[in-house]
């Protein structure tokens, strides 16, 4: 049979009686088949997965330092450096006076830097647990770049004054937060709260005037009204009468 057919295509009248492209198309070679997939040396295949392990090691690595650092309060959040040993002390006054400047180089017990985070009251606000923890977020301009820091303090210095009878000078909530919180002050907190209230502070010097005498404890002599409508019926009852 095999041999028919070379006979067959070998006549050349045979060929020139097939159709146009006929032959062509039984001549033309089949297409290249791909290449069999060659999988991954198992050299490639470890290198691979090392690398993504030790890529995910050292995310996990920054994540825990990151956040424990975080957690103890030690460094700022945009640092990224090893926890710096410090202790962080806030102070709350108005910004005529760089308190980090005087505190600069100095530590506590020989051992602790001190890190000084200076703001006022509006530029402060903080959440205090029963558990004794305070955190504080600090909001300030500096050289006309806004500043956000929230960290953890360590002890307070109270330099501005937490009430006034000005509209939105009413602080003595981030008083009592810090107290809530259990943040060491060097003047107690306990103290400026009582001084937010001058009528109150008068009442504790009686206390004292009536224990120690006029003679030894002398106080000016004030009167007290809750309110200005018994200070204006008092008036009245001193008022002359008309006949």
């Amino acid at each position: 049979m095999m041999n028919f057919l070379r006979r067959r295509l070998s006549d050349s009248s045979f060929i020139a009686n097939l159709p146009n492209g006929y032959m062509t198309d039984l001549q033309r070679p089949d297409p290249p088949q791909p290449p069999p997939p060659v999988s991954p040396t198992p050299e490639r295949r470890q290198s691979s997965q090392s690398t993504g392990s030790s890529f995910f090691s050292s995310i996990s690595n920054a994540v825990k330092q990151t956040t424990a650092a975080a957690a103890a309060g030690l460094v700022e959040q945009t640092s990224t450096g090893a926890a710096k040993k410090a202790k962080i002390l806030l102070i709350i006054d108005e910004p005529h006076t760089d308190w980090a400047k005087l505190f600069r180089g100095k530590k506590v017990h020989g051992e602790y830097d001190i890190r000084v985070e200076q703001a006022e009251f509006a530029e402060i606000n903080l959440v205090a647990q029963a558990d004794g923890t305070c955190m504080v977020d600090m909001q300030v301009v500096r050289n006309g770049t806004k500043v956000v820091r929230s960290f953890k303090p360590d002890f307070v210095i109270v330099r501005q004054h937490p009430y006034s009878m000005a509209e939105n000078e009413d602080f003595r909530n981030i008083i009592i937060g810090l107290q809530y919180g259990g943040l060491p002050s060097m003047n107690s907190l306990e103290s400026i709260y009582n001084f937010c209230d001058k009528p109150w502070v008068f009442a504790q010097l009686v206390s004292i005037y009536k224990g120690m005498g006029p003679e030894k404890f002398p106080l000016i002599e004030q009167v007290f009204y809750p309110n200005h409508k018994e200070m204006v019926s008092v008036a009245l009852d001193f008022s002359p009468c008309s006949v």
